[in-house]
Order: structure tokens, then C-alpha cells, then sequence
């Protein structure tokens, strides 16, 4: 039996959180990967460049402040928060997992 592309997709999203040995909820992180479109299967847009300013600006406007409808204090927090639960040094941080991680920090899970 074939793996779809999204399996396939979420498989290496699961393998990120275990290599961090990070505990996600299985049905919601699927909902997170579902969540991002086509960023999940595109080398490039997969990995957050957390040291890129207008990378996390587009970030907080767009995921934490648009669907998590999160702004100010809060969503610096829970950014910070998921780059340092992933590793400020580790230079591949997984989208989905770090997107999981602010929604699991801002109590917005129930989302996914």
C-alpha cells in the first residue's frame, strides 16, 4: 500500500518532535501539518529560520495574531518559547513543530 504525500509529510514532522524528544499529541500535530498546505512539502518554506526577523514578524502577524488570534506579549512568548523548547542553536526547526509548540503554549490547540 502506497504512503500519501501527507503521511509521508507527517511522518518527518513526527520524527522532528522525537529527535527533541518532545511529547506531541498525535491528532492535533496531523491538524497543525494539515494547517500549513503546501509549506509542509516544500524544502525551503519546512524549516523556520528563527535568527530571520521578518520571518517570525510574518509568523506572528500571520499564524499566532491570524489563526490563533494571539497578539502583543503573549505571542512574543509563545515564540520565544518554541525556539527554545526546540533549541535556540538548532538550526532545522520543523515548521509544524514549532507551530504546535506556540499553539500548545497559548492554550490554542483545541484549533487543530
Amino acid at each position: 500500500m502506497a504512503v500519501s504525500k501527507f503521511d509521508h509529510a507527517l511522518k518527518n514532522a513526527q520524527g522532528a518532535a522525537k529527535r527533541r524528544r518532545l511529547k506531541v499529541n498525535d491528532k492535533k500535530f496531523a491538524g497543525v501539518c494539515k494547517s500549513l498546505g503546501p509549506s509542509l512539502y516544500k524544502a525551503d518554506a519546512r524549516w523556520v529560520a528563527a535568527t530571520d526577523k521578518k520571518e517570525i514578524a510574518t509568523i506572528k502577524k500571520n499564524f499566532v495574531g491570524g489563526k490563533l488570534k494571539v497578539k502583543g506579549d503573549k505571542a512574543d512568548a509563545a515564540i520565544e518559547y518554541a525556539i527554545k523548547k526546540i533549541g535556540k542553536s538548532n538550526r532545522h526547526k520543523h515548521r509544524a513543530l514549532f507551530y504546535y509548540l506556540i499553539a500548545e503554549k497559548l492554550g490554542k490547540l483545541s484549533k487543530f
